[in-house]
């Protein structure tokens, strides 16, 4: 992959549903959607980022993973603490406070608003490399004298708009101004995995944005769906021998379906944000595992409804990514189960769309039924997600140019 060369990573699976709620709407309902003119079974873009992130916290030795949180008070100031043995956890929260307050926008804004409960006003992802270096910076005399010199100077323009004209002030106002674009800038770079996968936005100031490398599809079923009631009760222990009635009872909504689930990568975009070659490929590898093994936790005790993918296809594009949601736009309709004829439907989409775009650089597929039609995509079958992690990995290195 050259400099301006671009390649993305498509990735479609063919997962069964038992009776399950994974993903549910304010009314405890199983999210829907019309597709095709009937309704199908959905499961939200951001549950299933929420799964696969959670999924990069506890399966991988990522070091480098982000926080979605109103409480980067407290994340900044236990690494004060943590670096320096002579602060305080409440003074390390005071000086974290004070640094925030001197970050802002270009219209003078603080971009972060702290409450009594040490909480800023809206959430906001950051790495734990910033969250470590914003600590140091904290930690930092250098940086403490020159705020206590700004401070100075900016209270003498209070009492006199032409001491603003000096060259003094000119001088410690440039100096301050650079450090604490040392600091914006700490927020820009050091990007964590899931921060440069899944995108940041803050509305204060949109210089800290980070665009998104990856897009994850709301997961539908390929078929027309019937939201359906469990009827339950629950039975108190130590009521009397005489007395029949429930201790509670309630209804739970559920469905089931087979899902078509589709992400894409942009890696050229990735490689920018993350900069190295083996960063990337490793980051690769770790977002198809999570993509594959992440499963959204939705009253999944209540239905146990642990399924893997029945069908799974990886490919490499250099044109644009493609999904294949078309294929299911007319339903299937079955008495005999959904998987099959999903995977054909699939499959015979991935042709087609080859008259519209350029035959993916590769393709790997796993799949769990034994469909003849899947041999037409043109890939290369792998017998385990193990072996496709692998065998993705090398050809992706051999793919890109440092």
């Amino acid at each position: 992959m050259t400099t301006n060369q671009h390649l993305f990573l498509d990735i479609h699976a063919i997962q069964t549903l038992p009776p399950s709620n994974i993903n549910r709407d304010d009314t405890g309902s199983p999210k829907t959607a019309q597709y095709g003119g009937v309704r199908r079974a959905r499961v939200s873009s951001q549950s299933w980022k929420r799964a696969m992130r959670k999924y990069f916290e506890d399966n991988n030795n990522v070091k480098n993973i982000g926080v979605r949180t109103l409480r980067i008070v407290d994340s900044i100031a236990n690494n004060v603490v943590e670096i320096s043995n002579n602060i305080n956890f409440d003074d390390a929260q005071r000086l974290t406070i004070e640094l925030l307050n001197r970050i802002k926008n270009k219209k003078g804004d603080k971009i972060f608003s702290v409450d009594n409960d040490y909480k800023i006003s809206a959430l906001f992802f950051m790495s734990e490399s910033q969250s470590r270096r914003l600590a140091e910076i904290i930690l930092d005399r250098n940086f403490a004298e020159i705020c206590v010199e700004y401070d100075g100077v900016s209270n003498k323009v209070k009492e006199d708009k032409d001491y603003k004209k000096t060259s003094e002030y000119k001088e410690i106002n440039n100096k301050y101004n650079n450090k604490i674009k040392e600091v914006k800038q700490i927020l820009q770079d050091c990007l964590s995995l899931d921060i440069a996968l899944f995108g940041r936005m803050l509305a204060n100031d949109p210089s800290l944005n980070e665009d998104a490398s990856s897009q994850v599809a709301h997961a539908i079923s390929t078929h027309a769906v019937q939201t359906e009631f469990d009827f339950y009760t629950a039975v108190d222990d130590l009521a009397p021998d005489d007395n029949a009635g429930a201790g509670m009872l309630g209804t739970i909504e559920f469905n089931s379906s087979t899902l078509y689930r589709y992400a894409n990568v942009a890696v050229h975009d990735l490689m920018k944000q993350l900069g190295d070659k083996e960063s990337l490929v490793n980051s690769l590898s770790l977002f198809i595992e999570a993509f594959v093994k992440s499963l959204p936790t939705g009253k999944v005790t209540s239905f146990a409804n642990q399924t893997l993918p029945q069908a799974l296809v990886v490919t490499l594009r250099n044109d644009r990514p493609v999904s294949l949601v078309s294929a299911f736009e007319k339903p299937v309709k079955s008495t005999e189960g959904y998987v099959v004829q999903s995977i054909e439907k699939l499959v015979n989409e991935f042709v087609k769309v080859e008259k519209f775009v350029n035959k993916p650089m590769l393709t790997f597929y796993i799949t769990l039924e034994d469909v003849e039609e899947l041999k037409s995509i043109g890939g290369i079958e792998k017998n385990s997600v193990s072996e496709l992690l692998s065998d993705f990995s090398k050809e992706v290195s051999q793919l890109i140019q440092e």
